[in-house]
């Protein structure tokens, strides 16, 4: 029985990363064969070997530190506004949906690269800015995938739960909640992603650290290894990131479902 299923997990993980790895050894055989030109295009190995420079000199922690402290911040904002109105908006008080709802939805349509000036006259070239963007791109994935979590409550539970006078908020923790957990977290899941790959265009206003940073400056001097570098870093940790609320809203789904058994 176990080396049956070692037998799936290798088979399952060639499937996963078969077509990654062929892609890879193309890409360097290309680079080394001179069909990419090299003014053009870094090849692996050498964008490993920029890779291994940065993490000597420690450019790769300053850089990666600032711009995860910025995601963060956003991020976490967009969460903590984003959550409660999206609850607010998906029933619990109608005259909020139908006042506040039309507004937040004109809101929404606006294209964030479109108000670059708008965020740099509010608040100019720091920090602010910076973590506003983020904020502004987060909170509507949250907003409206909690809005609609709420919405797909079942009522009976609802009903039932007030029947035997369970109070508003011991209702929003036990039924609430876990009901609407998965639709949540994918709001969660592409929250965090559109924070952390906004880096690039938020660190292109005033900044001087940073992995969009990095990889504006690289693009302006024309240092191709650092631009692949600094791209490859963000693809990293935006699938670090999305498999961190894979995992979480795998334990968080399966305590919803073993709390409805």
């Amino acid at each position: 029985m176990k080396l049956y299923q070692a037998r799936e997990t290798a088979v399952s993980l060639f499937y996963r990363c078969g077509s990654i790895v062929i892609f890879v050894l193309l890409w360097q055989l290309a680079c080394s064969a001179g069909l990419a030109p090299e003014t053009f295009v870094a090849s692996p190995a050498t964008i490993l070997e920029t890779l291994w420079q940065y993490i000597q000199d420690g450019s790769l922690y300053r850089h990666s530190s600032v711009s995860l402290s910025r995601a963060f911040y956003g991020f976490v904002l967009a969460v903590v506004v984003a959550v409660p109105v999206g609850f607010m908006l998906g029933g619990w008080f109608k005259n909020f949906e139908r006042v506040v709802g039309p507004l937040l939805t004109f809101l929404g349509q606006f294209n964030p690269f479109a108000l670059f000036s708008v965020f740099l006259l509010l608040f100019g070239i720091g920090e602010v800015s910076k973590v506003a963007m983020i904020f502004w791109v987060a909170i509507w994935p949250v907003l409206y995938n909690a809005s609609l979590g709420v919405k797909t409550v079942d009522p009976l539970h609802v009903k039932l739960a007030r029947s035997m006078g369970m109070g508003r908020v011991k209702l929003l923790w036990k039924i609430v909640i876990p009901s609407s957990a998965s639709f949540l977290f994918a709001g969660l899941r592409l929250a965090a992603a559109t924070a952390f790959f906004m880096l690039i265009p938020a660190e292109m206003m005033g900044a001087s650290r940073g992995l969009g940073w990095l990889i504006i400056n690289a693009q302006v001097n024309y240092q191709i290894p650092k631009l692949y570098t600094g791209t490859l870093v963000i693809v990293v940790f935006g699938i670090l990131i999305d498999t961190l609320f894979k995992f979480l809203e795998k334990k968080v789904v399966v305590w919803k479902e073993a709390k409805e058994m």
